[in-house]
């Protein structure tokens, strides 16, 4: 049993793994690509893992990773609908 609590989800390039990392398992410091600020050691934060390359995964501030599933989503939203517009 894995100690990450992990879901899945969509994004642009294909499906990614989220993990959670809890602070105590937090012991290495990593630059979050949402801010390009330090996850500092001790701090909880979710790593995504691309599914389709799994050696692309990044580590992102919980709160930075959330807005960016926000924002992914929305753009998917939008280019579905001008999708579906243009099949009418």
């Amino acid at each position: 049993m894995s100690p990450f609590q992990s879901e899945q989800a969509e994004g642009p390039d294909g499906p990614v793994e989220v993990r959670h990392v809890q602070p105590y398992q937090a012991v290495k410091p990593y630059r979050c690509p949402g801010c390009d600020h330090e996850i500092a050691v001790g701090l909880g934060h979710e790593v995504v893992v691309p599914t389709l390359a799994p050696d692309l995964r990044r580590h992102w501030h919980t709160g930075c990773w959330h807005r960016e599933q926000k924002a992914r989503e929305k753009a998917s939203s939008k280019t579905g609908g001008q999708a579906r517009k243009r099949a009418r």
